[in-house]
């Protein structure tokens, strides 16, 4: 740290006394460059490479496939900001410190400029499969769900398309054949994956249904691709955990592992309301938290989303410190597994790791 000259003004202040430096990693969350939980950022794919971090936080500042409400290109800000706790983190839940277990980086967010969709799904499909390639499981904060298609395209084209499974909290099912014409709208994205091939409907499985749609057309569609899933009348009746569980092992179903999307709108618009399409009578905030350290810790993780948070619509960021927990639930479940001894990377095919393994 820079010392004070003998004589000036800010000695004779009383400035010029040692003070400690802190790390940035201790510093808290409103200094500094804005990075998931002031973790390392290392956005640079051949620092990826070398580095081989554990877990990768990933940015799609994307909204410009709303069909409602914008500002969800603001979410992958607001999630790095939303919280207080710094430093090395101890999960009460969970009895770990997940950033003392892993090693977790910051790798930015992909390339988007605004009012080009196709090229920003491009730059999302090359930003998760770079990060993908280097063996870190991605963790992505959205932006709107289109965002997912790109995303879970990049994790199925390294690890091969057909398997992996979804499982994906919303309250709406994103399986619509188009929004007012526009094929990639954020209404869609799950139909998309499932018709090119990147996901086989059997293994595709939604959590959270509920609300007034259009039509009932959108269901027969999910039932021709042998897709499953659970309204949010099922979890009233049976209750959380039995539907997760059921939801696991149906995603699972002939798949090596699971690409976890949560829309922040499967939760209520009180536990949630900055989000671009509210649905009251929603999922708690624990009831989601618990549901994602049940899965992280029973399944393979391949990737992971947290989407539409837009946060013009939440002035006290609740929406965005659910979705922050969403992100270190994942993380804790994660560095659980390493402690009981398991491989949380992936190697992909052709590495030296994977020709070793």
């Amino acid at each position: 740290m820079a010392q004070l000259p003998s004589e000036s003004i800010g000695r004779s202040n009383g400035w010029g006394r040692d003070y400690d430096a802190f790390a940035e990693f201790e510093l808290p969350m409103y200094v500094g460059m804005p990075t998931y939980a002031r973790l390392p950022q290392v956005s640079d794919a051949g620092a990826l490479a070398r580095r081989r971090p554990d877990v990768a936080i990933v940015g799609a500042p994307l909204d410009d496939a709303v069909s409602h409400r914008p500002g969800a290109r603001f979410g992958p800000r607001a999630i790095r900001e939303a919280t207080y706790t710094t430093g090395s983190l101890y999960s009460l839940q969970l009895d770990v410190q997940p950033f003392e277990v892993l090693d977790v980086v910051d790798a930015g967010d992909a390339n988007i400029v605004p009012a080009w969709l196709e090229r920003g799904h491009a730059m999302i499909y090359r930003k998760i499969r770079e990060v993908a390639a280097s063996g870190a499981i991605p963790i992505v904060l959205g932006g709107d769900h289109s965002i997912t298609w790109p995303s879970a395209t990049a994790i199925a084209d390294l690890r091969a398309p057909g398997s992996i499974g979804i499982v994906h909290f919303d309250a709406h099912a994103d399986t619509a054949a188009e929004d007012w014409g526009v094929l990639a709208g954020h209404g869609t994205p799950m139909r998309r994956l499932i018709e090119s091939g990147a996901v086989r409907g059997r293994n595709f499985v939604q959590v959270g249904l509920r609300g007034y749609w259009p039509g009932p057309e959108v269901f027969a569609w999910m039932r021709e691709q042998g897709m499953r899933w659970h309204r949010m009348r099922e979890i009233e009746e049976r209750g959380a955990d039995a539907v997760v569980d059921d939801a696991i092992a149906e995603a699972l179903d002939g798949s090596a592992a699971i690409y976890l999307s949560v829309d922040i709108d499967v939760l209520d618009p009180g536990m949630a309301p900055g989000t671009g399409t509210p649905e009251p009578g929603g999922l708690l905030t624990r009831e989601l938290l618990r549901a994602i350290r049940r899965i992280v810790g029973s399944v393979r993780l391949a990737a992971m989303d947290v989407v539409e948070v837009s946060p013009p619509y939440d002035h006290a960021e609740v929406t965005a410190m659910a979705a922050h927990r969403c992100v270190l639930e994942a993380i804790s479940a994660l560095a659980v597994r390493r402690l009981a001894g398991e491989t949380i990377r992936f190697e992909p095919v052709g590495s030296s790791e994977a020709q070793s393994a």
